[in-house]
């Protein structure tokens, strides 16, 4: 399977290309080349920053076109992390009111967790499952994942896979069709994150050899 971690100089790609090389063996390609993306089977969609820097680096690099084409028509499997996962989304409120690629209903907004507790979230948290069927049925009593970040999804409910408990419950795993995100760094969640990350490739593979038998 061909992978391609998208390079848009907001993430931490080589620590995503090493969480995939731990699970299996694919044909990564870490790229901002709308060809490579194309071609690819797979894509992520890393992310480390604000978002209105996001969705211009994005623009940029000329990658809006392709990366909705590829997600939307082709329904290529698509896996967005950290700010990753919040560019899936219509719009955020950081910094400043910025459209996101709008691929799934729901918009980005600042924490307001209450009891005191800390923005940004930082840390250990264990999710909260919302369906019975997810890439995440490996998951046994730890469900421990780690988070950075200052702000969430607000979307419907219909789309969350889980959630988190933070003073309020809050989204930490979404997924519409072949589009899925992943608030928590996988690559910092040590093994509960490489079997997450294994979990969607391995969804993934069944979608492509669904394709190829078709």
């Amino acid at each position: 399977m061909k992978i391609a971690i998208i390079d848009y100089d907001m993430g931490n790609v080589r620590s995503i290309e090493n969480a995939i090389n731990h699970v299996g063996d694919f044909d990564i390609r870490i790229t901002s080349d709308p060809d490579v993306i194309k071609a690819s089977n797979c894509i992520i969609l890393p992310g480390v920053g604000a978002f209105p820097d996001a969705m211009k680096k994005l623009r940029e690099k000329q990658l809006l076109d392709v990366l909705t084409t590829e997600a939307t028509v082709n329904k290529k499997p698509v896996l967005g992390i950290c700010l990753g996962m919040q560019l899936l989304f219509e719009s955020s409120e950081e910094i400043e009111l910025t459209v996101g690629l709008g691929w799934i209903p729901g918009k980005v907004e600042y924490m307001k967790p209450g009891k005191n507790l800390r923005v940004p979230h930082v840390g250990w948290n264990s999710l909260i499952l919302k369906k019975n069927q997810s890439v995440f049925d490996y998951l046994g009593e730890d469900k421990d994942f780690y988070f950075v970040h200052s702000l969430w999804v607000n979307c419907p409910e219909e789309y969350k896979l889980a959630t988190f408990d933070y003073g309020v419950e809050m989204t930490a795993s979404v997924q519409k069709g072949n589009v899925f995100g992943m608030q928590f760094h996988p690559e910092k969640s040590q093994k509960n994150g490489l079997a997450a990350m294994k979990s969607f490739l391995d969804w993934a593979q069944t979608q492509q050899q669904g394709e190829s038998d078709a």
